[in-house]
Formats: C-alpha cells, sequence, structure tokens
C-alpha cells in the first residue's frame, strides 16, 4: 500500500479538499485494511476479496473508498445511514472482518497531538495525523454475514413489483399483504411525481 501522506493526497484531490474527515478516513481505511490482511486492495486481485460497509455520508466515507477502491457499483462500497463515523472492513476470502469507529475524543484531544495550532479545524487536521491508533479509534474484530444477494458480482436475483412494474434486483423486494413490491410501493418514495411518466420524442 502507499504511503499515508500519498494516500490523503490523492483522497483530497479525488474528494475536492483537504479536511480533518479526510485524514480520520484514509487511517482508517489503511487500519482496517491491515487487520484484514489487504495490503493492495483497490487492485486485482485483492479487489475481489474486500467488502467494506460505512456507516455515514461524509468526508471519511470518500477516503475510504479511494485509499480501498470499493465502489457502490462495484457493490463492494455498502452504506449503512447509521450517522456514525465507522466503517467494517471485511476480507471475502477469509471471512476476517473489523469494525472501526472514530472516537468522539479525539476532538477533544487534537489540541494535545497539535500543540500551537490555534485553529480548530487545522488542530484536529495535524492532531489526528499524530494520534495512536487506539485515540482515534475504537476497534472491534467482528463476524459479517454478507448474503449471497449482497455480493460483489453480477445481479442473480430479479423480480417485478406488482405495482409499478419496475424491475427490483438483488432481493431488494419486499412482501406486503401477499404482493411483491418495490420498495417505493411498499413505504413510500422520496419523490412526488407531478406528471405521468414522459415518453421523450426520438429524432
Amino acid at each position: 500500500m502507499e504511503s499515508f501522506e500519498t494516500l490523503l493526497a490523492g483522497s483530497a484531490r479525488a474528494h475536492g479538499h483537504l479536511c480533518p474527515g479526510q485524514v480520520v478516513g484514509v487511517r482508517m481505511a489503511m487500519l482496517g485494511c491491515e487487520l484484514i490482511g489487504l495490503d493492495n486492495p483497490s487492485q486485482m486481485p485483492q479487489i475481489k476479496k474486500l467488502v467494506v460497509y460505512v456507516e455515514i455520508d461524509r468526508c471519511a466515507t470518500d477516503a475510504i473508498a479511494y485509499v480501498t477502491g470499493v465502489k457502490l457499483g462495484r457493490r463492494s462500497l455498502k452504506f449503512l445511514d447509521n450517522g456514525i463515523m465507522a466503517a467494517t472492513f471485511v476480507n471475502l476470502e477469509t471471512g476476517v472482518a473489523y469494525r472501526i469507529v472514530s472516537t468522539e475524543s479525539s476532538r477533544d484531544l487534537a489540541c494535545e497531538y497539535a500543540p500551537g495550532i490555534d485553529d480548530i479545524r487545522q488542530q484536529q487536521l495535524e492532531g489526528y495525523k499524530n494520534m495512536p491508533d487506539h485515540v482515534l479509534f475504537n476497534i472491534m474484530p467482528v463476524h459479517v454475514d454478507v448474503p449471497v444477494n449482497d455480493m460483489p458480482g453480477p445481479s442473480r436475483f430479479k423480480i417485478r413489483c406488482e405495482s409499478c412494474g419496475i424491475m427490483v434486483r438483488d432481493k431488494k423486494e419486499v412482501l406486503l399483504n401477499g404482493r411483491v413490491l418495490c420498495r417505493s410501493c411498499a413505504y413510500g418514495a422520496h419523490y412526488e411525481p407531478l406528471q405521468p411518466n414522459l415518453q421523450l420524442k426520438t429524432a
């Protein structure tokens, strides 16, 4: 794996700016991969062995994705909307997995690891670089049973929603009152249609 400074610079470019969350995410990803025995996760053949569950949609997640190479479209990046600065790294080949959580105390301790810096953001950025892993993170070995329908690779399952007719893949359908439905039809959508589907005219 490349050095921390190299990965941090690349992650900041990919994310759009350098911030404390990038430092946390890069360090979290490097540690997670080390713990599960992967030293080059973004390249073949190791890229096929890794799944990462992230629990927040913040800066650190971009850094984790950059370092590890996991992607939503590759089905190796799993997003759990828990609002927690945490990630679980799973080696699919060995079953070894670790959940790493950024500690809240690290915010208050940043000044101890970056003395002489008054700007809070810059203090956190430098402090997070210097903290030992056990101060910056809570680290826990875990077991993750990745369902076959969540595994990377081509879609193995698909079924049509009985209400709207849209195809639902990877066993994400819902059985409600004896009907097979997509989640939007079962629980309500994140959008409200303003008019029926438009049929675009072709030239």
